[in-house]
């Protein structure tokens, strides 16, 4: 085994060479924020390449997260997954919104459209599903639910990006679609986020919103915050999007090499593979049934061992957290899918640059019992 340390993810960087005409631009136009030349380039550019129209790009998906919530003045109860990372929840505390966890689908492990309906109660206003793992939620059975309760959707697609359904972009479901673009995604720009709207007047609300509530130089229209993506961010968001087209088809090959090997691996199940047409191989997820020899956190630590370090994305579940446990809708009885599949999941490492002999060694560590 190779003694370099594998790490779930690393950042795909493109030739530092390449990024240092784009500093020059900042320097020479002294203007680092606010809106500048770089930022509405990548706005225009995402735009483009996702197959979407409207775009307001921010400093991180968090802050995306809480300004799509205040955008659409979600107040009271929002239905949410337990299975996600803390920032989705998080964000509706944040609003002083209650989340209302729902279990997920065994096989996508998305929110499960068939338990919305039960949890609805009169202080609901919203669903937030996550497309977990870049995997796309059933949008058209949660849309209809939506439509017959007067609900908004918000989707948490911070793993989504590029992710495609039939139609197009999956960022086109939902009243507000909200993505990340941490150095763990598959498009980073270090730190950044965005959220994607159907119409200019609910961007021009949303860019009002990230820069304080200011409307122009003088005028300040509703009590905003800081979320603006910065030059930097934007000059490197473009860099990215040269390459973004080689780097999903490489994670595309690390995902049909993982499959292959690990099909005949007792006890060990990949999720669905959805087609090319819908992934964006951000993650790959394992599941370690019953019947493998070792426990979940066995595997884990075994790898570990070997300098491999993959992630137990999503254990815990949000609802074991201190500041949720306590809502009803957080008991594990509610919840037995998110619960059972927090305890099996692994992600393995995936990025661009995992080589064929690096997927060979970790993938001949879970054979071997």
């Amino acid at each position: 085994m190779t003694k370099k340390t594998i790490y779930v993810t690393q950042p795909f960087l493109p030739p530092l060479e390449e990024f240092i005409p784009y500093l020059e631009k900042i320097w020479e136009s002294k203007t680092l924020t606010n809106g500048g030349p770089f930022h509405q380039q990548l706005e225009s550019a995402l735009c483009d390449h996702l197959g979407i129209k409207h775009i307001s790009l921010f400093t991180n998906g968090t802050i995306a997260l809480i300004t799509a919530l205040q955008a659409l003045r979600i107040t009271g109860e929002v239905i949410t997954t337990p299975y996600s990372f803390v920032a989705t929840s998080h964000a509706l505390l944040w609003n002083g919104i209650r989340p209302v966890f729902v279990d997920i689908d065994p096989n996508t492990l998305n929110l499960d459209p068939a338990k919305i309906e039960a949890a609805i109660t009169p202080q609901t206003t919203a669903i937030m599903p996550v497309h977990c793992y870049g995997h796309p939620c059933d949008v058209e059975a949660i849309q209809e639910i939506a439509d017959r309760y007067n609900l908004k959707v918000i989707y948490d697609a911070a793993h989504a990006f590029g992710g495609q359904d039939t139609g197009g972009s999956i960022l086109r479901h939902g009243d507000l679609s909200v993505l990340s673009f941490h150095a763990t995604k598959v498009f980073t720009t270090f730190e950044g986020g965005a959220i994607v709207c159907r119409d200019a007047k609910t961007k021009e609300h949303i860019d009002h919103l990230k820069n304080f509530g200011f409307a122009d130089e003088t005028t300040v229209v509703m009590p905003g915050i800081n979320g603006k993506m910065n030059e930097f961010n934007a000059a490197l968001g473009l860099l990215q999007l040269k390459y973004i087209d080689k780097a999903i088809a490489k994670r595309r090959e690390i995902d049909a090499a993982y499959r292959e090997q690990l099909k005949g691996v007792n006890g060990i199940r990949c999720l669905n593979d959805t087609g090319e047409t819908t992934a964006n191989y951000a993650y790959f997820p394992i599941l370690v049934e019953p019947d493998y020899p070792i426990s979940r956190d066995d595997l884990y630590q075994k790898l570990k061992n070997h300098s491999i370090h993959p992630r137990r994305y999503f254990y815990p579940l949000i609802s074991e957290f201190p500041m949720y446990r306590g809502l009803p809708s957080a008991q594990p009885n509610n919840l037995p899918e998110a619960t059972a599949a927090s305890k099996k999941i692994l992600c393995l490492p995936i990025y661009p640059s995992l080589g064929r002999q690096q997927i060979e060694a970790i993938t001949q560590l879970i054979a071997a019992y």
